[in-house]
């Protein structure tokens, strides 16, 4: 019969924790770039001088109430100051701090310093997505989440890098100083990357500033640290750093792709091309809200299946899409989609889930709207 339960629970439970160990840690990462080295030393160097002060003050302690206690008949001392005693621990912190805030003004420095950028990107969030625009390159895309809702409703396994991936991440080149401006065109978002130990808050009318120089080819992950409402965790961000020659070949590709996007513009589409990239447009912009079948989440995100606005007036269907509803979780896409996908993702929700109005908005319906809105 087992007389001590407790040591074998002690026992069982040191060795679960022991197999864990090797995969569980509570430092910081140093990171991926100069900067988040000189973070993560930064932060070495204050815990370490942290460490030292609890020792010094708790080994005090303790050996004042084991040396000093009243068993061994010790009398407490009758004074009410000490000069020196108050100068002492006044100075001595002083110069603690002084010892802590040189490194770390040092780092600071380097890490606002966002002069002479050989890149400058746009960064915007929206709810729940970030909008990438290479300032001087005619390019620019939004940046989407792609892991599966069956995945997040807990009806299938969880990948890897749940909620942790996008179908467009942000591409920088190795070795350049990118300098970001981030903004946000709805509510308070945090653009942060920790191997980078770049965050910095989007709010809506600011832009603020940070830069980055990454050393190492690869892909590197974060996301919003803003809690910017209902599908705050559905917003990643991810950073795939390439070398100079493949960042130069993704760059003219997306100039190609951006120069093409154009030139649909003017195409003349039929019905059936415009529901099947539709089709791609919804389940990537519209699914979270109004889900797969159109069925909505009553009553924030009502239904589009037999709705008024999707079997009403093609006018008020393109209207609300491109304004989006005040006061409501609608938001306005004219400014986040080209033309081509709100022409698609509109004609799409007109003629899926059974709605089959037969009817179609065009890119050039989309595109004289917003010249009529620019005027």
């Amino acid at each position: 019969m087992m007389r001590h339960p407790q040591v074998w629970m002690g026992l069982l439970l040191w060795s679960v924790f022991s197999q864990a160990q090797g995969a569980w840690t509570v430092n910081m990462a140093p990171g991926a770039t100069d900067i988040s080295h000189a973070v993560f030393d930064l932060h070495m160097t204050i815990f370490w001088i942290c460490v030292v002060i609890g020792v010094i003050v708790f080994g005090a302690m303790f050996w004042s109430m084991i040396l000093h206690r009243r068993s061994t008949g010790q009398v407490a001392a009758k004074f009410h100051e000490s000069t020196t005693v108050e100068i002492l621990w006044t100075v001595v912190p002083l110069l603690i701090l002084v010892a802590m805030a040189v490194p770390a003004t040092a780092t600071l420095i380097k890490m606002y310093d966002a002069s002479e950028p050989d890149v400058d990107i746009q960064i915007t969030g929206y709810q729940w997505k970030w909008h990438y625009k290479y300032l001087g390159q005619d390019v620019e895309f939004f940046s989407n989440l792609t892991t599966p809702a069956e995945q997040i409703h807990n009806q299938s396994a969880k990948g890897e890098h749940y909620l942790l991936e996008v179908d467009q991440p942000l591409v920088l080149p190795i070795g350049a100083k990118v300098r970001f401006l981030v903004t946000s065109a709805d509510v308070i978002h945090s653009w942060w990357v920790p191997a980078f130990a770049v965050k910095r808050d989007a709010i809506p009318g600011f832009v603020n500033e940070a830069w980055t120089r990454v050393d190492k080819p690869g892909l590197y992950r974060g996301q919003c640290a803003e809690l910017c409402g209902k599908d705050h965790g559905f917003m990643p961000i991810v950073v795939d750093v390439k070398t100079q020659a493949d960042y130069d070949t993704w760059l003219g590709e997306r100039k190609a792709e951006a120069l093409k996007l154009k030139e649909l513009t003017s195409k003349e589409w039929t019905l059936e091309e415009l529901v099947a990239r539709g089709d791609k447009v919804y389940h990537t912009t519209c699914v979270a809200c109004h889900q797969a079948e159109g069925q909505g989440l009553p009553p924030m995100f009502p239904a589009l299946k037999g709705s008024k606005i999707a079997t009403g007036p093609v006018a008020d269907h393109l209207n609300i899409v491109f304004h989006g509803k005040p006061g409501t979780a609608m938001a306005a896409f004219g400014k986040q989609l080209s033309e081509v996908d709100l022409a698609a993702v509109i004609t799409y929700e007109r003629n899926a889930w059974g709605n089959n109005k037969g009817d179609m908005v065009t890119p050039k319906d989309v595109l004289a709207l917003k010249q009529a809105e620019s005027k």
